[in-house]
């Protein structure tokens, strides 16, 4: 797995985030003093994140510090909640996504996502992967085969299920059933894949499936990635946030966050004492 040197740390002071060390990767995703609200609750409070292509990046915390809520911003679900309000930037490949004038539907072709609990549709194996691109127009029987049989093989379960496509996606595995909401997401052939604890389900051993997933995917895939398994965050990310009472407390190579963090509050969190 690539790691940054350790050297290449974002510290924070106060609230804010200050980046010591550049790096070539273009940016993706830009969060600049974002602030979120659930009616009069105030869930994100100055958010700056800067998070860069073909890498992992681990959101880690604990419960109800703000993780799901922030990458739900990514693709903006969050805004389904009707008492919610945002102030701030969200740069998307360097637009505002917050911006009324950005289409949603134009975000959502373009930054997919996998959920915590495997959620197929109750169709074929086939028709799940086939839905997306069908949604875009692709009526092409040939082309949807191709789509279909290069999202399941990107998604590393192609072998598994090639020779049930017709079969009903229940009847697959949890583990399986997860691999097939990520073909279906790299079925509409996204620039970003949001994964909201796509592991918490499972089971080791589809755990395991699901992280090597991870690694190869991040080769044609930019990956955010909300876990509470910090083991999970250590093995598979290139950068971790450690977020606390809808703040980021901590910003920085995978490999500084948990030898050598940098905020007290951190390495109290990695060693277990409160969380």
């Amino acid at each position: 797995m690539v790691k940054l040197p350790v050297n290449e740390v974002y510290e924070t002071k106060g609230q804010k985030l200050k980046v010591i060390s550049n790096e070539d990767k273009r940016t993706v995703y830009h969060s600049k003093n974002l602030n979120l609200w659930y009616g009069e609750h105030h869930a994100l409070k100055d958010i700056n994140l800067e998070m860069k292509e073909n890498e992992v990046t681990a959101i880690i915390g604990p419960s109800g510090c703000g993780k799901s809520t922030y990458i739900k911003t990514l693709n903006r679900m969050v805004e389904l909640i009707p008492s919610v309000r945002t102030e701030g930037e969200i740069l998307y490949r360097e637009r505002n996504i917050l911006d009324n004038k950005y289409q949603v539907e134009e975000l959502r072709t373009k930054v997919g996502m996998v959920f915590q609990k495997p959620n197929p549709f109750p169709k074929s194996i086939y028709d799940n992967i086939a839905y997306g691109p069908r949604i875009h127009g692709i009526k092409n029987k040939k082309i949807l085969d191709e789509i279909v049989e290069k999202s399941l093989r990107g998604a590393a379960i192609w072998d598994e299920v090639k020779d049930r496509l017709n079969q009903n996606a229940y009847g697959l595995s949890g583990g399986q059933q997860q691999r097939i909401c990520i073909a279906r997401c790299l079925a509409i052939e996204p620039d970003v894949i949001l994964m909201d604890e796509p592991t918490s389900a499972l089971d080791p051993i589809s755990t395991l499936k699901v992280e090597e997933l991870v690694q190869e995917l991040k080769e044609n895939y930019s990956i955010i990635i909300v876990t509470h398994n910090m083991q999970q965050a250590a093995r598979i990310s290139d950068k971790t946030a450690f977020f606390l009472n809808g703040e980021v407390i901590e910003y920085a190579a995978t490999n500084h966050i948990f030898s050598t963090p940098t905020d007290k509050r951190t390495e109290d969190y990695i060693s277990g004492r409160f969380g």
